[in-house]
């Protein structure tokens, strides 16, 4: 991750702190509210619950008195139950202040049971008499519980006042807390959001000035960007730029009159000697050439510019030898080598690879030239067109009758209808305007026809998730001819 990216993820956790510091604050005071809502509105319905439970006693005993049956009694004994409930219930709500009160309110809830017990039992023992007065003396006991439970909840209703005060203002309080904090969130999020839009957008403006005092020919201003990011790496690279194209604009005007005589005696060659000197530059003299320009180089001191010409040099002379010719798989590789150094001195840390390769498998024999231009496309797709470049993974495995070669890119990747089309040999332009040489389908066809198997390579990609070509080389062949092929080269 790099620093521009932290700053604007640091940005991001700050608000996020501050959200969930006020988030878990208000959960926190909205449960302690919900809390003591609930434990009132509790107090409340357990007095209430009482009063109905009584009543429906009353009334279910009326309802047996008129009409003795089981469901009757089964009623009865319901109620009763209730009652103890709610019994246990209000046993729960005992404090200091109503002590007293609560132990006479279970009382009557004690004795409206006993009462209506007694009315049972002189009904069954078929006193009718005694029967209607125990009724009459259970509902006057109802009306009592139901008296007191009006009682208790108006204490209640006053002791609560209080808390209930209490808890509005609590919510005042609670409102203008929250728009101060929301006012002191957006203060500070606007204040860091400056500091670090100013941290990355004033050193884009001094690179963009710079930029337009080079497309204006001032090449004698330093660049100088004074930041703890990568723009001030890119300024530093953009400043060696500049001293480069300026001192190659010295070395020009001190060649100039150099050139013009070059130039005046380019004029005197013959077009007969113009065209045989021509005839004479073939792939040979250009390796010869590039030979001797490599020796040159290393003479001068410059051993990364040698090392380079040897590179190509090596790459055309690997060219020169016939497509279909058998080479040894650590060819192959030692060729694909010197093209990754290539295209590290153009991509530099734009270029990655990795390898993996298995010493025991680079005795087998692949076709010549097969590798390079495989790698060619993945540099072109996965690391090209990035501006942070690619990855490029490279792989060679054992398995057994074969040996399975890996060329992996983390590049955008193809469609299947492109990848059917290349399996079926047709020719695609795979780079969109670049020339990749030999091209991806006629590596195909040759290691098709080399090795008589239509399996022989394997692409899989998706679109965004880079592509991966499989190569299954056979450890030997089924038509050695291919073998004793001249080489030409």
């Amino acid at each position: 991750m790099n620093k521009i990216q932290k700053k604007i993820w640091m940005l991001a956790m700050v608000v996020l702190v501050f959200m969930s510091v006020i988030w878990i604050a208000l959960t926190y005071y909205n449960h302690k509210t919900q809390s003591q809502y609930n434990e009132i509105l509790q107090r409340y319905l357990s007095f209430n619950e009482v009063t109905i439970a009584s009543q429906q006693l009353v009334t279910d005993l009326n309802n047996y008195l008129l009409l003795p049956s089981p469901a009757n009694l089964e009623r009865i004994s319901h109620s009763k139950e209730k009652i103890r409930n709610a019994k246990y219930d209000v046993y729960k709500l005992k404090n200091d202040q109503n002590d007293f009160a609560l132990t006479n309110y279970m009382n009557l809830m004690d004795s409206l049971i006993e009462t209506a017990d007694r009315a049972l039992l002189f009904q069954s023992e078929k006193e009718t008499e005694d029967s209607a007065q125990e009724f009459s003396e259970a509902t006057r006991i109802s009306m009592y519980i139901s008296e007191t439970s009006l009682t208790l909840l108006d204490k209640e209703l006053k002791t609560y006042e209080l808390m209930y005060r209490g808890i509005i203002g609590q919510s005042k309080e609670l409102n203008k807390l929250g728009v101060w904090l929301l006012l002191l969130i957006t203060s500070l999020s606007l204040l860091l959001t400056y500091w670090i839009s100013l941290s990355i957008t004033r050193p884009v403006e001094k690179l963009t000035k710079a930029a337009n005092d080079l497309s204006n020919g001032r090449f004698d201003l330093q660049i100088k960007v004074e930041s703890n990011d990568e723009i001030a790496f890119l300024a530093k690279t953009f400043d060696h730029m500049r001293v480069n194209i300026n001192n190659l604009i010295s070395e020009i005007q001190e060649k100039a009159q150099l050139e013009r005589e070059l130039q005046q005696n380019k004029l005197l060659l013959q077009e007969s000697q113009l065209l045989s000197l021509q005839s004479q530059i073939n792939p040979h003299f250009l390796f010869n050439t590039l030979n001797t320009l490599s020796k040159k180089a290393y003479l001068e001191g410059s051993e990364e510019t040698s090392n380079m010409i040897v590179n190509v040099a090596g790459l055309l002379r690997y060219s020169l030898k016939r497509l279909d010719r058998p080479v040894m798989l650590n060819e192959e590789v030692a060729v694909l080598k010197q093209y990754i150094d290539i295209q590290k001195a153009r991509f530099t840390e734009r270029l990655q690879l990795h390898m993996e390769v298995d010493e025991s498998c680079l005795g087998v024999q692949i076709p010549g030239l097969t590798l390079q231009p495989i790698i060619e496309n993945a540099v072109i797709h996965a690391v090209e067109p990035e501006e942070d470049g690619g990855v490029i993974w490279f792989r060679i495995t054992d398995e057994g009758e074969s040996v399975r070669i890996e060329i992996e890119d983390d590049g955008p990747g193809m469609t299947e209808e492109k990848i059917k089309q290349i399996l079926e040999g047709q020719q695609i332009d795979q780079s969109g305007g670049h020339s990749t040489g030999i091209g991806l389908s006629n590596v195909m066809k040759r290691l098709r026809l080399f090795y008589e198997n239509e399996d022989v390579l394997e692409i899989h990609s998706e679109i965004g998730n880079g592509t991966k070509v499989v190569l299954k080389i056979p450890r030997t062949r089924r038509i050695e001819e291919h073998d004793k092929t001249p080489d030409r080269g």
